[in-house]
């Protein structure tokens, strides 16, 4: 064999080897990150601030780095003429993948409160606003429910809503993160009897999640993205009915393989001439 022949080989011989080296690390399946969404981890889960100020919302059950030591929020207000009066929103912290939901599922949303303030508004009282629950797809509004009856002696209470997807919520992309917004505008106590006692006003406390308690929690119907139509069907031209794209590191292997073939039936020919 020619010494450029021989050089060839044994170069296309190396190739070949670094190539079946990679690829068993190519093919190592990539660690979820259990803040994000997948089929295996659908439940959002809800945390906070002591004050409110700041409400946040991802997948990891246990990590609840950033959220209120004493697991909720709570706003206090004081006086005979006080409003109590919330508008917040919690958002997904670091949406970093798509998220697919099945067309026919809902979205379980569950939340913790407890609230003092009168109990009624009046007709003429035009800031008035019942418990109201928003829930955003980015910056695009796709749901929303007003929960009339509710407590507002300061005991707890929970909510459940269930949303039922439509073509809207079949996918969020990474730009598109879930948020939840939440609204509530009633009079504070006010009587001769609360002014006397120094107790007139309210406050508004929302529980956040725990370890220990699941008191805010959002369950999406989460899906693996499925293929499109006809995508099985090998119209790749690779080789082995597609194989080369599915198996990492075999795409490389065949190619060198089909090199050195070209290689050695070059010089098959050479001889013959």
């Amino acid at each position: 064999m020619r010494p450029a022949k021989m050089a060839m080989a044994l170069a296309l011989t190396v190739l070949m080897g670094l190539s079946t080296i990679g690829a068993p690390v190519a093919a190592q399946e990539v660690v979820a990150d259990p803040r994000q969404p997948s089929p295996d981890n659908p439940h959002m889960h809800v945390f906070g601030s002591d004050d409110l100020a700041n409400c946040f919302m991802h997948f990891d059950s246990n990590d609840t780095s950033g959220s209120a030591a004493d697991g909720y929020g709570e706003k206090v207000w004081n006086g005979q003429n006080a409003r109590i009066e919330v508008d917040y929103t919690c958002r997904m912290e670091s949406f970093k993948q798509d998220m697919y939901n099945s067309e026919n599922g809902s979205i379980s949303v569950h939340l913790e409160f407890e609230i003092e303030s009168q109990s009624e508004c009046q007709d003429t009282d035009a800031q008035c606003k019942n418990l109201t629950l928003t829930f955003y797809k980015g910056g695009f509004e796709v749901a929303q429910e007003v929960f009339m009856a509710i407590s507002t002696n300061g005991d707890t209470f929970s909510v459940d809503w269930n949303i039922q997807i439509d073509e809207n919520m079949t996918r969020f992309n990474k730009s598109e993160e879930p948020q939840i917004q939440i609204e509530f505008n009633y009079p504070g106590y006010s009587d001769i009897i609360c002014g006397l006692l120094n107790s007139c006003g309210g406050s508004f406390r929302m529980y956040y999640h725990t370890p220990d308690n699941p008191a805010a929690e959002i369950e999406f119907p989460v899906v693996n993205q499925t293929m499109p139509d006809g995508a099985d069907e090998d119209d790749t031209g690779g080789l082995i009915g597609g194989v080369t794209d599915s198996v990492p590191g075999f795409g490389m292997i065949a190619g060198i393989g089909s090199l050195a073939m070209a290689a050695v039936a070059n010089s098959r020919r050479s001889k013959e001439d």
